[in-house]
C-alpha cells in the first residue's frame, strides 16, 4: 500500500506491507524504495514492513531548504508516531544507516537495528585533500570575480558533474547541497547510546563505507555483531543475496 504524509512541508512516499513485527527500511543515498526490494521481500516472511522514499529520492519532495541528518531523522519519527508504530525494528543501507543511527541512539524502544554498509564515520582527510578542497575554493572566487555569477555557476557544474561523485553529480542544486551537509556529520559520539541489539552487514570490499568502519561501529555500539561478505561492495545485500537473505532471517526471527 502506497502511503503519503506531510511531514515539515514536504510530501513524503513510503509503502506499508505484510503483517507482524514492524521493520522500517531506508535506503542510501540517491536510491529509493525500489533498491531495497528484495531486502522486503524476505522480510516479508516475518514482520509488516514500512518502506520510506527519503525526501529529494523516488516519490518523495525534495526539501526546500539545505537538511542535515536531524531533519530526515525527523521524517523517520514522524511516521512512527503517525502510524502508531510501537518497538520498531530498522534497517538502514549507507545513508539510511545515518537515520537508524541517530533515531536509535535516542529512542530505547527500537527492537533491533540493522546497519547494512551504513554511513556515520566522518572520513579521515588527507593533506592532499584539504590542498584540492582549499584550490577549488580560490578557484571559484576567481571564476566568479573574472566571469560573473552566472557564467561561473555553469562553469563549476561541468567541473564537478566530471570530477565529483556520481551521487553529487546526478543531484540536483539542492540534493547536492544536503550531500555535502550530511557527508560531513559525524555520528561517532552518539554510538556508545544505542540499546538496540545491533546487527552489522558489510561488503569487504566497500569503498564508499571501508570495513574499518563497521569496525569501529561493532566496537562502540553495545550489542553490536559483524558479518562482513568476501568479494562485495556498497551494495553487499545485492552482491551476495542468498547469504545475506539467509543472516537477515536468522537475525530477524532470534
Amino acid at each position: 500500500m502506497e502511503k503519503y504524509v506531510e511531514i515539515d512541508g514536504v510530501k513524503v512516499h513510503y509503502t506499508v506491507e505484510g503483517e507482524g513485527k514492524p521493520l522500517i527500511l531506508m535506503h542510501g543515498w540517491g536510491c529509493n524504495t525500489t533498491t531495497l526490494a528484495s531486502v522486503e521481500k524476505v522480510a516479508l516472511e516475518s514482520h509488516k514492513v514500512y518502506n520510506i522514499d527519503f525526501p529529494g529520492h523516488g516519490k518523495s519532495q525534495e526539501p526546500g531548504e539545505v537538511w542535515g541528518i536531524e531533519r530526515y531523522t525527523r521524517v523517520l519519527e514522524e511516521i512512527i508516531n503517525r502510524e502508531g508504530i510501537e518497538r520498531p525494528s530498522l534497517l538502514g543501507h549507507s545513508f539510511g544507516g545515518r537515520v537508524g543511527i541517530l533515531y536509535s541512539s535516542r529512542h530505547d524502544d527500537v527492537d533491533k537495528l540493522i546497519l547494512v554498509d551504513a554511513a556515520g564515520v566522518k572520513p579521515r582527510r588527507s593533506m592532499k585533500y584539504y590542498v584540492k578542497v582549499y584550490s577549488y575554493k580560490a578557484w571559484k572566487r576567481l571564476l566568479y570575480m573574472s566571469l560573473g555569477r552566472e557564467k561561473a555557476e555553469k562553469k563549476l557544474d561541468a567541473y564537478r558533474s566530471k570530477v565529483g561523485s556520481s551521487d553529487y553529480a546526478q543531484a540536483s542544486p539542492m540534493m547536492r547541497a544536503i550531500l555535502s551537509k550530511v557527508v560531513n556529520e559525524d555520528l561517532k559520539s552518539v554510538m556508545p547510546s544505542i540499546k538496540a541489539e545491533t546487527l552489522l552487514v558489510w561488503g569487504e570490499n566497500d569503498t564508499a563505507t571501508p570495513l574499518s568502519d563497521a569496525k569501529y561501529m561493532e566496537k562502540h555500539i553495545p550489542n553490536a555483531g559483524l558479518v562482513s561478505f568476501p568479494g562485495c561492495g556498497h551494495y553487499s545485500f545485492l552482491d551476495n543475496p542468498y547469504q545475506f537473505a539467509a543472516v537477515l532471517r536468522s537475525f530477524l526471527n532470534s
